[in-house]
């Protein structure tokens, strides 16, 4: 375990170190497209936060072949290579498109290659654990074909959802978390070592998002561009493929007892299959509702628009904050909620647990205009709109200040004009001269 936690120190900190210079890097070479009326930012905002996170795994990667115990990792198995190399051709994939806008089927093209490249060098589905049936071996096309497809999808689950400052950040930490757990649960206690590649995936990827995520919080400095969401989205695709294709559930050795005590010990052989999906469950949700409302509407799968969950958040009355947070909340909820019950799958109380702590959840959504007030005592380690002092000074960010009216005579907020790269007082835009050509350029997604 210490060596797991170094490795995540390590990543976290390299990460955290050189996004402030990436930053700089991504002002200086245009990464920095001017605001559009459906985007969530107000201040033009550089990208390319993924080359800080991309070295922040190669750090995570070095440092774990250097470790006593990791380093055998190393020696007996080839997926860390295989996941370096996948990760790279993404990276440079996404580093392209965050500055000169690639075509999205150039983009789902070179996601499906970057796959491809993780299966030839051995990080691919071998067999799967089907409930009643048990272990199916697959051929190699039915391997690669299913690798590939749950790259892909977790990679665009992922992009789809960076919408939001610190969001698609913070919820792929909080997969990588209940994902680490789950691994070296399996990895420790039943002493499997095939687990040993998606524990180690699992700590990076954690530390790749630690790292990033104080920078991005709102208001963000930096965007991670999709030179990084799809990244974290290949890392997460990786550990999910590595804990599933690669372990043998008869290695578990849960097959004993009676016929009823077999079927609530061999959940574990199950959850790898589960929880790959509930991790990404929001994102790849999303992924499928943006998918059928363009496509009903006429338009393009791949057109971007203000249909996304945290935008209609955003529209109920939520603040920027509060939505990021109840994004985490229920990504958090059934990451979680699917991991405890892989440890005691008999208990009724992990059912109750999730029932009282989805219903606080939606209660949480029927409410986006209340704003708690911290105690008096407290009030000097919250921010000021939590303050009772200032609350009548301090204006609710969630409420418009200016309603105009719409044509079913109901208000809506006042739509906000473009501002143009190269504005005084933005983010980051203070270094970019009046002589800059990205008022010039196309505007583009996040």
């Amino acid at each position: 375990m210490r060596e797991y936690l170094l490795t995540l120190c390590i990543t976290a900190a390299v990460t955290y170190l050189l996004t402030g210079p990436v930053r700089k890097f991504a002002i200086v070479a245009g990464a920095m497209p001017e605001i559009r009326a459906r985007d969530v930012h107000r201040e033009p905002t550089p990208r390319l936060g993924g080359i800080a996170m991309f070295f922040g795994l190669c750090a995570g990667l070095l440092t774990a072949d250097h470790l006593t115990n990791l380093s055998q990792l190393f020696e007996k198995s080839n997926e860390p290579r295989a996941l370096l190399s996948g990760a790279a051709l993404i990276w440079l994939i996404g580093v392209l498109d965050d500055k000169f806008e690639i075509d999205a089927l150039i983009k789902l093209g070179g996601q499906m290659i970057a796959a491809g490249v993780m299966v030839m060098q051995g990080l691919t589905i071998l067999w799967l654990p089907v409930p009643g049936v048990g272990s199916v071996a697959l051929t190699q096309w039915q391997g690669t074909l299913l690798t590939v497809a749950l790259v892909v999808i977790t990679i665009n689950a992922v992009n789809f959802v960076d919408g939001l400052d610190g969001l698609a950040a913070g919820m792929v930490c909080i997969a990588a978390a209940a994902f680490f757990l789950y691994a070296y649960r399996i990895w420790y206690s039943y002493g499997i070592e095939a687990a040993a590649p998606a524990t180690l995936f699992s700590a990076i990827l954690m530390g790749m998002c630690l790292g990033f995520l104080p920078h991005n919080m709102h208001p963000a400095r930096i965007f991670m561009g999709d030179s990084g969401s799809m990244l974290i989205g290949l890392v997460l695709a990786a550990g999910a493929i590595s804990v599933t294709g690669q372990v043998d559930p008869d290695a578990l050795k849960l097959f004993a007892g009676s016929e009823k005590e077999a079927v609530h010990q061999t959940v574990p052989v199950y959850i790898p299959l589960l929880l790959p999906l509930t991790i990404i469950a929001v994102p790849a949700a999303d992924l499928i509702l943006a998918i059928v409302r363009r496509t009903w509407r006429g338009q393009s799968p791949f057109a971007a628009d203000r249909g996304h969950l945290h935008h209609r958040l955003l529209e109920i009355g939520h603040s920027h904050s509060r939505a990021v947070l109840i994004m985490y909340f229920w990504s958090a909820l059934i990451a979680f909620g699917a991991l405890t019950y892989s440890v005691n799958s008999a208990s009724m109380w992990i059912v109750l647990s999730v029932v009282i702590l989805s219903t606080i959840g939606l209660v949480l959504l029927l409410l986006p205009r209340f704003t708690p007030r911290a105690p008096r005592w407290a009030e000097a380690f919250v921010p000021p709109r939590y303050r009772r002092r200032a609350a009548a000074a301090v204006p609710d960010a969630s409420v418009p200040a200016h309603p105009v009216p719409r044509a079913d005579g109901e208000e809506a907020p006042e739509e906000r004009a473009p501002v143009a790269a190269g504005v005084s007082g933005a983010n980051g835009a203070t270094a970019v001269g009046s002589g800059t050509s990205l008022a010039d350029r196309p505007a583009r997604s996040r």
